[in-house]
């Protein structure tokens, strides 16, 4: 009897660039739902485009090549998780970033807060709190620090950490002073801060009564009632969908006659809360609540 021969298996064929996008896409699910499950941060609705670039990024400082290899890591691993989180917050601010919109703010909403015998005022995705000290600076040349209370939140715990500490580079405080008096800095901006080794130490006051605490956009609610929010360059990483949401948040949480700033590429046209305000500024991007 003849032996029948094995008939060889067919060679693996490569995917192609079409099959790689759909397993990419696969496997970015099967990891923001992961996350989601397994420690509540909810990421399934960032921008697409920028969210992947951030998950890359980690997966290739972690060693891994594929992002299936990073979701066993991070559901195995709390601190992995950690530092995609560092990824995944958005940190790059600097003080009196964007000088005009402090001028703006100087002109146009510090009028509105005078006319409140106490203020509150939530800056949202605070990050390492370059802007919590700024906007203490503006209500402390103001005259209104003391009784207004700032609310400083961000989804990252770290960075929270960093910006209670009020520690920032000396190597920033030039760039930083010339920001200051763009923004209409009345005094010498080293008047705020003490120079310690290799870093500018700021005034414990700016922030002696402000609340820094982690809140998250995605799925946190209103916690209090604010005559002014502030959330510049946050939501240009959601979509559209999730900008509505966060939108409605804001909305329910301002005040009537409440101000809300946002990033020079942000804009509350189109989000279905356009007839819910005035444009106090719009080259700034300052509205006032006013229904």
């Amino acid at each position: 009897m003849v032996p029948r021969q094995a008939v060889p298996s067919p060679p693996d064929k490569a995917l192609t660039s079409t099959e790689t996008r759909d397993v990419e896409e696969i496997e970015v699910a099967l990891l923001l739902e992961a996350i989601v499950r397994r420690y509540g941060f909810d990421f399934r609705e960032y921008a697409p485009a920028s969210l992947k670039r951030r998950l890359w990024r980690r997966a290739h400082a972690e060693g891994l090549e594929t992002i299936s290899a990073l979701q066993s890591r991070v559901l195995h691993d709390p601190a992995c998780m950690e530092r995609l989180l560092v990824d995944l917050s958005i940190n790059v601010t600097t003080m009196f970033r964007d000088p005009s919109f402090y001028t703006a703010f100087r002109a146009k909403v510090v009028p509105l807060l005078k006319t409140y015998p106490f203020s509150r005022i939530w800056i949202a995705g605070c990050s390492t709190g370059e802007e919590v000290y700024s906007l203490a600076i503006v209500l402390e040349e103001a005259g209104l620090l003391e009784r207004t209370r700032i609310y400083a939140t961000d989804i990252n715990g770290a960075v929270l950490e960093r910006a209670r500490l009020g520690i920032f580079s000396l190597e920033k405080m030039r760039e930083y002073t010339q920001n200051y008096l763009l923004a209409g800095g009345q005094r010498a901006f080293s008047e705020y801060y003490l120079a310690n080794y290799d870093g500018a130490v700021f005034d414990r006051r700016l922030v002696e009564h402000a609340v820094f605490a982690q809140h998250n956009l995605v799925s946190d609610h209103c916690f209090n009632e604010f005559h002014a929010i502030v959330c510049r360059n946050v939501m240009i990483y959601f979509d559209r969908s999730l900008q509505r949401r966060v939108f409605q948040l804001f909305h329910d949480s301002l005040v009537r006659f409440g101000v809300l700033g946002l990033g020079h590429k942000e804009t509350i046209r189109n989000s279905g809360f356009e007839n819910e305000y005035e444009e106090l500024d719009g080259a700034e991007k300052l509205w006032r609540k006013v229904a």
